[in-house]
């Protein structure tokens, strides 16, 4: 079991920046952040594997980076540009393996962490 800790949540106003951390207990070969609406289904927001190698879902594409530090198995999300629709609970995510498709599907994913609060608003 791998457990996942989140950081950097908080409210910013539209146009801001944000930071999420997230901690893993032990190496994943892909690490991931997906988030969550009121309302809404969860949905990938991006992932990256330990050769460095991202993927972006269309909606953050430009705005957001997603980076990892392996020797300390962490992952990030820097957002910047933030708008309104970007208000959900962030997840960390992370799995040993995902297919190509299943990279921003959160059943491609085993372990979770607990949820950071991001507030944007106009």
């Amino acid at each position: 079991e791998v457990e996942l800790v989140e950081s950097g949540g908080g409210a910013v106003t539209a146009g801001g920046s944000l930071r999420l951390s997230c901690v893993a207990s032990d190496y994943t070969y892909c690490m991931g952040w997906f988030r969550q609406a009121p309302g809404k289904q969860r949905e990938g927001v991006a992932n990256i594997d330990s050769d460095g190698g991202a993927t972006y879902a269309d909606s953050v594409k430009g705005r957001f980076t997603i980076s990892r530090d392996n020797a300390e198995n962490t992952v990030y999300l820097q957002m910047n540009s933030l708008k309104p629709e970007d208000t959900a609970v962030y997840y960390c995510a992370a799995t040993h393996w995902v297919s190509t498709q299943r990279i921003l599907s959160e059943d491609g994913y085993d372990f979770w962490g607990q949820g950071t609060q991001v507030t944007v608003s106009s």
